[in-house]
């Protein structure tokens, strides 16, 4: 039973140099610097920001698909607005930026009395798999003159 106590008080003298130690290799405090009080103004609730105008003519494309198949066949679609109505006769172009290098569609639709124009988009297999590619659509030939869209994007899975 003496050697049970003895080894019971080493244990806890080595437990106790251990915590010592690790005690002693801990991060210092330093003191706190208060920070810098801040005063807003009673007027500045009193300014207002300025609502920006919503552009005349407004412009977008999609494709009919995100994720398509490497040699599947997509369509691009775009619409144009002016004061948030089609605009009709407008003329589409299309650059495809696959990451092998850019294709231009050759067809050049005009947009519908709903804005709508679209692309038919052959894959071929020319994008890898899992790499995004976007698809950026211009409009021309209408009042406004040139207009770019926010591009479309797909990823083929």
């Amino acid at each position: 039973m003496h050697k049970n106590c003895s080894l019971v008080l080493k244990f806890i003298a080595s437990c106790s140099v251990l915590l010592l130690v690790l005690s002693a290799c801990g991060a210092t405090t330093e003191q706190v610097v208060p920070q810098q009080t801040v005063t807003v103004s009673s007027g500045f609730q009193s300014k207002v920001s300025p609502i920006p105008a919503i552009p005349k003519y407004l412009c977008g494309a999609w494709s009919s698909n995100n994720a398509p198949k490497p040699n599947s066949t997509i369509l691009i679609f775009a619409r144009i607005t002016k004061d948030l109505e089609g605009v009709r006769g407008a003329t589409a172009t299309a650059v495809v930026h696959f990451q092998g290098g850019d294709q231009t569609l050759d067809q050049h639709p005009a947009s519908d009395s709903g804005g709508y124009a679209s692309f038919k988009l052959a894959l071929e297999g020319r994008q890898p798999d899992k790499i995004p590619a976007t698809v950026d659509v211009i409009f021309t030939n209408f009042p406004g003159g040139t207009l770019p869209c926010s591009p479309a994007f797909f990823t083929p899975m």
